[in-house]
């Protein structure tokens, strides 16, 4: 995750910006910069790779301004250099960005139409050229900023300072999560209170949708074109803890998260300006059949996998839990390659089908969140998801991180092996730029969860239904209910139903089924029929008119219409929050549920 800080002050702010920066290092970031107003010019400084080059940077030539704005950035649009490193400058304006502005080539293009020059490969630039031409044309800072944030598209937070301004600075939420912090003749604005916790602990959070604008005594929110007020809250976060914001639970910060984590780790395997994967360090092309193994919401991240690798990559993947991996002996072929799926890279299961791998003869790949773990140190390749501290024992946003590295991994193997065009690759790398936009309308409005909470609480068992693709997700949602809020659940392919799970059908039991509005629809469609026939209660996930399902529903959740490649980062948003909601209703402790582990490294 990119990290922004901003800071009106009394006195030079670059030194603090950095240090605040610091403490965003977590998140993992390639390259830095720090921009500030001085003397009623904008001057920055920018470098490549960790912040002590930046410090370098500004002990050889510093920055006194005492308004300023930095970023740490991971890549999205470009490579890691200098010049593609925030913050951005047009003009009069200085930008930096998280996120992905996914309608950016169009802009471009409309820009460069009228004359204007890029200098850079970021689709931020795109935000800093647009303001601009706003101000070209006559507008104020703020209207400049208005009329520019109506013509984006995509899952952004933007802060953004102006030369002339001392006394002004404007940030903008649209999905990945930016907090100001209240000071004394000072304020300031971040991506994580974590960053602001040694100059304030007076913090209000925007809400999805909010832009504001800030001066050293002053904060003015607006939300769809009228003035809001936000709560201010006591932050208990310090510079060595993960705060869990204005979040009950972490659990629920993470779920939030996914935006802006989704767009990073896409970033680190898709190069959106051009439409295709980046070189991921794999070749498929000799490859007859790969393994993945991996334990708990890890292995259905695998079970999703196989799915994309077979049907676009048309290569035989097997599937297995890593308990059970190594204790069957299968055979394993001397130069194949074994997927690892591990968020700690520290399971131990999964340690010990990776060393049964490669006594085998097997080429070792990791997909962790954990780059010195054991895991990652015992493989061939290290893929990892980028998804930051998830201290929930649920996984949430580690599960979407790993589908987000396997789909990118089923691109570059059917790009290889000739079965995906250039036309196609662009297609699907597209669709993936446009799930931090679905997740973050979902997490708009969480109301119908709540309210299906209270119904499922009263529930000793629940059935999840999915085909296809969705069957991993119904396999996930029920984990996911089962871990937190202890209700005894399953998870079932929809077409075996009728190999003996309808027998547990009758008006008590609620049923959860994962319907996208694909070519198997009409099949899950029968099924829930035949559930409907026998008194089952029917909750419907799908992007489609629920009139179509054709039977009566207890509850249809409505998921945006995205690409069926994307469907399963998209669907597992509602399986997460039906759970979440659920376990918050019924009292349990969500973070750490009773008996489990964030990190299994026994046996």
């Amino acid at each position: 995750m990119c990290g922004i800080v901003g800071i009106i002050g009394r006195d030079a702010v670059a030194a603090d910006i950095v240090d605040a920066l610091k403490r965003l290092e977590y998140r993992g970031y390639d390259s830095a910069g720090v921009a500030t107003v001085e003397d009623g010019k904008l001057d920055r400084r920018r470098a490549e790779g960790k912040l002590k080059n930046l410090e370098a940077r500004l002990a050889e030539a510093p920055l006194v301004g005492r308004l300023g704005i930095g970023h740490t950035r991971w890549a999205t649009h470009g490579p890691p250099t200098e010049t593609n490193a925030h913050p951005h400058m047009s003009g009069d304006v200085s930008v930096v960005h998280n996120g992905i502005i996914e309608n950016f080539r169009t802009l471009k293009d409309e820009l460069i139409a009228d004359g204007i020059a890029f200098d850079t490969d970021t689709d931020t630039e795109v935000v800093a050229h647009l303001i601009t031409r706003e101000r070209h044309a006559g507008a104020d800072p703020i209207t400049s900023v208005h009329n520019t944030l109506q013509r984006l598209e995509g899952a952004f937070a933007l802060a953004i300072v102006f030369a002339g301004e001392d006394n002004l600075m404007i940030g903008a939420r649209n999905g990945p999560p930016l907090a100001v912090g209240h000071g004394s003749g000072e304020m300031y604005l971040g991506s994580d209170a974590v960053a602001l916790a040694p100059f304030t602990d007076t913090i209000t959070y925007l809400d999805d949708g909010d832009w504001v604008v800030l001066t050293r005594d002053s904060i003015d929110v607006d939300a769809e074109g009228n003035a809001v007020e936000r709560a201010m809250t006591k932050s208990v976060a310090s510079a060595l803890m993960v705060d869990k914001g204005n979040h009950r639970h972490f659990m629920l910060k993470e779920i939030y998260e996914q935006p802006e984590v989704i767009s990073h780790t896409l970033s680190h395997y898709a190069d959106f300006a051009k439409g295709e994967v980046r070189d991921l360090g794999l070749d498929f092309s000799s490859i007859s059949r790969v393994t993945i193994s991996a334990c708990g919401t890890a292995y259905y991240a695998g079970m999703v996998a196989k799915y994309w690798f077979e049907r676009h990559a048309r290569l035989p993947v097997d599937v297995d839990v890593a308990s059970e991996m190594r204790y069957r002996e299968a055979p394993m072929e001397e130069g194949g390659l074994t997927i690892l799926v591990s968020q700690s890279g520290e399971t131990a299961d999964t340690l010990a089908a990776l060393r049964y791998a490669k006594g085998c003869g097997q080429k070792i790949a990791s997909i962790v969140n954990v780059r010195e773990s054991t895991i990652a140190r015992e493989s061939d390749t290290i893929m990892p998801i980028l998804a930051g501290p998830e201290i929930g024992v649920a996984s949430t946003k580690a599960f979407t991180c790993q589908l987000a590295v396997l789909a990118a991994l089923a691109i570059a193997a059917g790009k290889q092996r000739g079965h995906i065009t250039p036309e196609r690759e662009r297609e699907l790398v597209e669709a993936l730029a446009e799930v931090p936009r679905h997740i973050t309308h979902i997490l708009r409005d969480e109301t119908p969860y709540e309210a299906l909470a209270q119904d499922l609480s009263k529930a000793r068992d629940v059935l999840y239904l999915g085909r296809g693709i969705s069957y991993p997700l119904a396999l996930e949602g029920a984990l996911k209910l089962k871990e937190i809020s202890y209700i005894h659940a399953e998870g079932y392919a929809a077409g075996e139903l009728k190999h003996g799970p309808i027998a547990l059908i009758d008006e008590n039991v609620p049923v959860i089924v994962v319907a996208p509005d694909d070519e198997l629809f009409d099949k899950t469609v029968s099924n829930m029929q035949e559930v409907a026939a026998r008194g089952g209660r029917i909750i419907f996930i799908s992007e489609t008119d629920p009139a179509k399902a054709g039977c009566p529903l207890e509850a249809a959740l409505s998921v945006p219409d995205c690409h069926p490649f994307v469907g399963p980062l998209v669907h597992a948003l509602p399986v997460q929050l039906i759970a979440y909601h659920t376990a918050v209703f019924m009292g349990t402790d969500v973070d750490q549920p009773r008996n489990l582990a964030k990190s299994v490294t026994v046996e």
